[in-house]
C-alpha cells in the first residue's frame, strides 16, 4: 500500500485542498505498472467521493495529462523568444553557496536538466533568478507554481481539460522528498481561473504573491484528515 495526495481546487476563494488517499502501489519501473497504481489511486479517491481526477505527470495514462508535466509544458519568453519547459526554466534558476543559476540548462532536456550533478554538490539553496528577476525561497513552492502557471496560461489548449476536472494527482510526487507539486500548481490555477482572478495574478510577480499568498498559509504543514491551504 502506498499513499498519495489528491489536489482538489476551491472555487469560493483561493486555495488547494489537499487530501491523502490510500491505494495499492505497484512496483516497477514501466510506464505500464505506474498507470495500474494511478488507476488504482484513482479508484480509492472515488471511494471517497473524489471523482474526474486528472493525473499530471510523464505517467497518465492521458495525453492531456502528459502534456502538462513539468517536463513537457514549455512557454515562450517574450523578450528573447525563447521557449523552454518549466523543469528546465526551474532547474537553471537556482542560486547555491557554491554556484548557480546555472543558465546553459536552458540549451538542455528537461530530463538532463534535472538530473544535473551540479544541482547536488553546489551546496544550499539560496533563491532562484528567472530571466534577471530574484524569487525567494519563501513560500516554498512560489517560484514553481508562478512558472507553472505562467506557462499554462499561454497554453488555452489545455485550460478547458484542467478547469474541468475535479482535482489532480501526480503519482510520482512524494512530500517526503520533495515540495514542488505539478499537480497542486494545476489546482492552484484551477483556482485562480474559477474566482476570476487569473489574469490579475499575472500581472506581476508581486500581484502573482498578494493574491496567493494565503494559499500557502498551511502549504507546509500536513493533515491526515485533509488541508485546506488558504
Amino acid at each position: 500500500m502506498a499513499v498519495r495526495s489528491v489536489f482538489i481546487p476551491t472555487s469560493d476563494h483561493i486555495g488547494v485542498r489537499v487530501i491523502p488517499v490510500e491505494f495499492t502501489w505497484f512496483p516497477g519501473m514501466a510506464v505500464s505498472q505506474a498507470q495500474r497504481s494511478i488507476a488504482s489511486l484513482h479508484h480509492e479517491a472515488a471511494k471517497a467521493g473524489l471523482h474526474d481526477l486528472l493525473e499530471i505527470s510523464s505517467k497518465s495514462a492521458n495525453k492531456v495529462g502528459v502534456a502538462l508535466s513539468a517536463f513537457n509544458l514549455t512557454f515562450t519568453t517574450r523578450k528573447y523568444n525563447r521557449t523552454f519547459s518549466v523543469e528546465m526554466a526551474f532547474q537553471a534558476s537556482k542560486v547555491f553557496e557554491r554556484g548557480g543559476p546555472y543558465k546553459d540548462l536552458l540549451e538542455a532536456d528537461s530530463r538532463t536538466a534535472k538530473r544535473d550533478e551540479r544541482l547536488k554538490t553546489s551546496g544550499r539553496l539560496l533563491r532562484f533568478v528567472f530571466l534577471q528577476q530574484e524569487f525567494p525561497l519563501r513560500p516554498a513552492t512560489y517560484f514553481y507554481d508562478w512558472l507553472y502557471i505562467n506557462a499554462l496560461a499561454k497554453n488555452r489548449e489545455l485550460w478547458d481539460a484542467v478547469t474541468g476536472a475535479g482535482g489532480f494527482t501526480d503519482i510520482v510526487f512524494n512530500p517526503e522528498k520533495s515540495v514542488n507539486c505539478q499537480a497542486f500548481s494545476a489546482a492552484l490555477f484551477a483556482s485562480l481561473k474559477q474566482a476570476g482572478r487569473l489574469e490579475e495574478a499575472l500581472e506581476s510577480t508581486d500581484s502573482f504573491l498578494d493574491i496567493t499568498r494565503s494559499a500557502y498559509r498551511l502549504r507546509e504543514q500536513e493533515n491526515s484528515d485533509g488541508t485546506l491551504f488558504g
